[in-house]
């Protein structure tokens, strides 16, 4: 199964504290408070396809294209970790012309000198030049080459922003977004749909046409294989237009609102004495504000599904009603299950309370939100039926669900060949509660999903019961994906693999096992398209002592999450045969990874990749 969600829903920490000369209404997502901590907490070097790394390839990338800086500057890893300065980090730092006012009143110009900086909670002006893959804009101001990142804003938007943390080695600042000045041409905010659009960071896009999200979730794809494949261009093939969500509102069958425990310190001692805090009113319900560590109390939330908002404000009202009951802070389940039944039922005709009706040309749906993380829910897609443990994952727009799941069904065999065998066989790695293994399994004499997580694996073994299909065609095997090839016998040219992992992507074990095991035909399915693109890469380049290598057939996007900086993506990879006697047959890797050149590509490699063929490289 797809294994992520928008990192924006997810409850963070207690809120921080905060200078009350220095509040902010609003704040870029990685914001941190300006004073002590800033001046003593040593940054963290960034990892592969993290929203940090994404953010500085993006940023580098608006650099070189504006020729602002050295396009060939980057951050010397290796020296980060040993505390050295990074190379290059003097031409990194903010340089202009300055304009100074001699004594005699004339201007002089001067080259080379440090712009300073707006200070730390000042407020300015700045023109956002394009959208980041991370859903942030990256923004100029006429006064220095720094780049200023700022949420919920489109191309050509001028807008009032408050500067909150500058990174000068990197040529970027965080900022909050206060106004619009001047809209650009891409924003119309009569589209926005939500009271809570630019201070909830759950959406990004609201002012945006849905046809534009579409293209720039197609232009994140395009970077993250340009900026993480290390892929020649020539080995990337031209990204498909994304597939777009038939709901773009009222998608999202799964909400997690929370609040914090009451208000107070408690010494170890009251709490050993049974001291404790009560709430002396509601305390805000909802989810974080951007960039802070801080809860937004949220009555309404437009993307969750009729069911699900229904749910919202019950038990918004639950919590007012037994607000003494709680010691602590509480993540709130609200997930949609649907009990489906036929029209000719005598139930079809009644609307039972509590409930979201749906009534169709065969049978008629009834929606509730359910709030025990014990309990099942139910989904349908198409004619199949799913069955899960509600705390647990499954994908969360089911409207789009049957346009991807018949995707994958389309690119899952490869064109019939008259010298080939046929594919028999349908390895399904990470399958969760078996919604690749199922709805694929008729395509396959055998289907075998395969998942680390044993209430997964006994939950798609009811699923396969319930959409009768036999053990023999449709098995389930719990086992780390690391040794799932271990209990495989298939004849790899007879197999096809398919590879959901979760957002970190495959580690070099998993990879290597894949190549030696060699199946025909690779599906990947990812939440996270640029460790995507890097273990595509991999795929593409081989690893040392393995005889396979594989070529990319297809990538494309699927818009899981409207109105959201989030893009799933989609790879079909056939096996290439090769002959490792020869390095010529390999790949090399690319050096156009942004900002990065050939020499220093070999370090970023060797310190990130998990690829052991780095002799091309040098």
């Amino acid at each position: 199964m797809i294994r992520c969600e928008p990192r924006t829903l997810v409850p963070e920490a207690s809120t921080r504290p905060t200078d009350q000369d220095k509040k902010r209404q609003h704040q870029g997502r990685q914001g941190q408070p300006w004073g002590k901590r800033q001046r003593t907490k040593k940054e963290k070097p960034v990892k592969e396809g993290s929203n940090d790394e994404v953010l500085i390839a993006d940023i580098r990338a608006l650099l070189a294209a504006q020729k602002l800086s050295d396009a060939t500057s980057v951050i010397d890893t290796t020296a980060e970790k040993t505390g050295d300065p990074p190379a290059g980090s003097d031409i990194l730092a903010a340089e202009s012309s300055v304009v100074e006012t001699k004594d005699n009143g004339q201007e002089e110009v001067v080259e080379g000198k440090k712009t300073p900086l707006p200070a730390p909670f000042s407020e300015i002006e700045v023109t956002v030049q394009e959208i980041s893959s991370t859903g942030d804009g990256l923004a100029t101001h006429s006064s220095s080459n720094q780049i200023y990142v700022v949420p919920f804003t489109a191309p050509g938007d001028v807008v009032k922003v408050k500067v909150i943390k500058h990174f000068e080695k990197e040529r970027y600042s965080l900022t909050d977004f206060l106004s619009v000045v001047t809209p650009g041409p891409l924003r119309d905010d009569s589209r926005i749909n939500c009271k809570y659009f630019s201070k909830c960071g759950g959406c990004q896009f609201q002012m945006m046409d849905y046809s534009e999200q579409l293209k720039h979730k197609k232009r994140i794809v395009e970077k993250a294989f340009k900026n993480f494949s290390e892929l020649s261009p020539k080995l990337v093939p031209t990204i498909r237009d994304t597939i777009g969500s038939p709901l773009q509102y009222g998608y999202r069958t799964k909400l997690t609102p929370h609040f914090d425990g009451p208000p107070g310190h408690l010494s170890k001692q009251d709490k050993r004495n049974g001291v404790r805090n009560f709430f002396t009113e509601p305390p805000p319900i909802g989810f974080m504000l951007k960039g802070q560590r801080k809860t937004l109390d949220i009555e309404d939330c437009p993307i969750g599904t009729d069911a699900v908002r229904m749910g919202m404000k019950r038990e918004r009202a639950n919590v007012v009603k037994n607000l003494k009951t709680y010691k602590k802070g509480v993540t709130i389940l609200l997930r949609e299950s649907t009990e489906r039944v036929q029209n000719d039922d005598e139930k079809a005709s009644t609307t039972p309370d509590d409930s979201i009706k749906v009534q169709g040309p065969k049978h008629t749906d009834f929606k509730t939100c359910i709030t025990d993380n014990n309990a099942t829910s139910t989904e349908y897609i198409d004619d199949f039926v799913f069955t899960n443990t509600a705390g647990a994952f499954f994908q969360n727009n089911n409207s789009i669900l049957p346009d991807f799941t018949q995707y994958i069904r389309e690119n899952i065999l490869p064109p019939p060949s008259p010298t080939a065998p046929a594919i028999k066989y349908f390895i399904d790695a990470y399958s969760g509660s078996g919604l690749f293994t199922i709805t694929l399994s008729s395509l396959f004499k055998t289907s075998v999903g395969i998942d680390i997580a044993e209430p997964s694996i006994v939950s798609a073994r009811q699923n396969a019961a319930l959409n009768n299909l036999p053990p023999e065609q449709c098995k389930f095997i719990a086992a780390d994906a690391p040794k799932l090839f271990n209990s495989i016998q298939y004849p790899k040219d007879e197999t096809v693999v398919v590879l959901d992992p979760p957002r970190k992507g495959c580690d070099e074990s998993f990879l290597n096992q894949l190549l030696n095991f060699a199946p025909r035909r690779v599906v990947y399915v990812s939440c996270n398209v640029h460790t995507q693109a890097r273990d595509v890469g991999v795929l593409v380049r081989g690893m040392k002592g393995s005889k396979t290598r594989y070529e990319i057939e297809s990538l494309r996007g699927f818009d899981f999450f409207p109105q959201t900086g989030h893009v799933e993506g989609v790879a079909v990879l056939n096996r290439v045969e090769v002959d490792t006697s020869t390095s010529a047959t390999i790949p090399e890797p690319s050096s156009s990874k942004a900002g990065v050149d050939s020499t220093e590509t070999v370090d970023v490699l060797v310190e990130q990749q998990p690829v052991e063929n780095q002799t091309a490289a040098t």
